[in-house]
């Protein structure tokens, strides 16, 4: 099990603690109707992958149920999200570009930022695999094929979390894809699947938003499983001293409850079409001390 750093758990432990108490001075009888104070509103900026694959709608209302809070989501690409943080427009953000979040936590706009869970990447294309993505051994040849061939490439072109992955993907394979195949859509994941679909183009995406929509498109795993597809999420509270209206106890309850035992289980076991669409980091393996 991973651990997390010192000085953020001993701050969500001081949280939960105010957290606590509020909850227990509620009237037993009254607790579904009253908000546990600090808590009321707790703003989200997530990617639309958890939004799409609809792991959000499992994790967060008994989060919102047991403190008589609501979550507001707003479901946007990676890049986004950490520019609402940034401006202190919410109060967390759930995104998955390590290489992004490491600077919006060291120059000052995040605190506690907490690797959760993973998925991975998966690139598709149509049934008929015109370029042969399947045939090859990595992801890398298979983005090769596609480049050498006359098949339609989608980018997302968002700032995204996935199209910095892609764009990783495409420089390490080395290739360049033709203008007049390259289709540069600027659309959130659902929108570029369904238009990867209908024009019949390769496109990468995040394993749960496809398999939340896969009866819906006319489009097939190519790649095979490839360490450079793994996808890892974290939770990264706003910096109050920035900006001192977020609701950071809001926050930071939230960070605690899906990096703590129960959010991890939900995470655990929740799934679509009999797949698991993203896996807890920080759940203890079976055994383990």
């Amino acid at each position: 099990m991973k651990k997390r750093g010192k000085e953020c758990a001993d701050h969500e432990r001081l949280l939960f603690g105010l957290v606590a108490l509020s909850v227990l001075s509620l009237p037993s009888s009254g607790c579904r109707q009253k908000r546990t104070p600090g808590l009321a509103v707790i703003r989200m900026a997530t990617t639309t992958s958890t939004q799409n694959s609809g792991l959000l709608d499992r994790l967060l209302p008994p989060f919102e149920k047991r403190y008589g809070c609501r979550v507001d989501v707003i479901a946007v690409g990676t890049g986004k999200a950490l520019e609402l943080g940034r401006r202190g427009d919410v109060d967390l953000v759930m995104v998955h570009d390590r290489a992004r979040e490491l600077p919006f936590v060291s120059k000052g706009f995040g605190q506690c930022r907490i690797e959760f869970m993973w998925n991975d990447f998966v690139l598709l294309g149509p049934p008929s695999d015109p370029a042969g993505a399947k045939k090859v051994a990595t992801v890398l040849d298979a983005l090769a094929a596609v480049a050498r061939s006359k098949a339609l490439y989608l980018s997302r072109d968002d700032g995204s979390g996935t199209n910095a992955r892609a764009t990783l993907l495409q420089s390490r394979a080395g290739v360049t894809f033709d203008p007049a195949r390259h289709l540069r859509v600027g659309l959130g994941m659902a929108a570029a699947l369904t238009m990867a679909s209908e024009k019949g183009a390769y496109v990468l995406s995040d394993r749960g938003t496809f398999v939340a929509m896969q009866t819906r498109l006319r489009l097939e795993v190519v790649s095979r499983q490839d360490k450079i597809l793994h996808n890892v999420y974290s939770v990264i509270a706003v910096n109050p001293v920035l900006h001192p209206k977020v609701n950071h106890v809001g926050a930071m309850a939230l960070i605690g409850y899906v990096t703590g035992p129960e959010g991890q289980r939900r995470i655990a076991r929740y799934r679509m079409k009999g797949q698991a669409l993203f896996h807890p980091l920080l759940l203890p393996r079976p055994g383990a001390r």
